[in-house]
């Protein structure tokens, strides 16, 4: 059987290489490493300009990851930024934001991670608290820390115990999203993953940075999702979700 096709989010951002410097394309290697190491095949997703782009993109795939990066632009969720907010990626914004309605609207599964997760809640209503401490290990260094699951949950069920993890974030989630319930935690009590029980696939955010780490069953559950949706749904480009859902614009 062929290997689920999940596409992965990327940054555009002034780059170097060789002779050159220019706005480039990028993403992380280790995001593409951990979908292949579950099982999938990785796609990477430039941003686009339109609502048809996003549609037909998802249409493509089996599965969807959205990145993490930088900071969501508090307008995006009725806030005034903090002085401790970096400075918006609109661009990057818009883009997966239309992913996200995309795949939610055609039931392709749905893995945020860190700013995926944020931008998912935001997405569906849901604010941002915009600074926190102690998650992180110093600029530019991961951390980590235990996050101990809600059972019952869909993360619950791909990792069962507390498990140590790879983070490096700022801002998490403050009010959640329509449908959203938190399905993690860390010590402090910020919501370290969340999901959409109920809906037709996989739609989960988790805060933390697994392609930095070796456990692989964040990746495994969507790669799993994306490989039975599959095998039950070809690929169209027509296809439609049976319940669409009312995201926030």
């Amino acid at each position: 059987m062929s290997r689920p096709v999940i596409g992965i989010s990327t940054y555009q951002d002034p780059a170097r290489w060789g002779v050159w410097e220019m706005p480039a394309v990028l993403l992380p290697a280790a995001y593409p490493r951990l979908v292949r190491a579950a099982g999938g095949l990785a796609v990477l997703l430039p941003p686009d300009d339109a609502r048809d782009a996003a549609r037909d993109t998802v249409a493509a795939l089996d599965g969807l990851v959205i990145a993490g990066g930088a900071d969501v632009e508090p307008a995006r969720y009725g806030a005034v930024a903090d002085s401790r907010t970096g400075p918006p990626a609109r661009e990057r914004d818009a883009w997966e934001l239309e992913l996200i309605r995309a795949a939610i609207d055609r039931e392709v599964p749905l893995l945020g991670i860190c700013r995926g997760m944020q931008l998912l809640n935001v997405a569906l209503g849901g604010t941002l608290i915009q600074h926190l401490d102690d998650h992180t290990g110093g600029t530019g260094v991961f951390g980590s820390h235990p996050v101990t699951p809600v059972p019952g949950t869909a993360y619950a069920d791909a990792v069962p115990e507390t498990a140590v993890v790879p983070a490096y974030h700022h801002q998490a989630v403050d009010r959640l999203g329509s449908g959203l319930v938190a399905s993690a935690h860390a010590p402090d009590g910020t919501v370290e993953a969340l999901e959409l029980p109920g809906h037709g696939s996989l739609v989960l955010g988790v805060q933390w940075h697994p392609e930095m780490g070796e456990d692989t069953r964040v990746m495994a559950a969507l790669v799993g999702a994306a490989g039975e949706r599959a095998a039950l749904s070809p690929r169209t480009p027509d296809r439609r979700s049976r319940a669409p859902r009312t995201l926030v614009s």
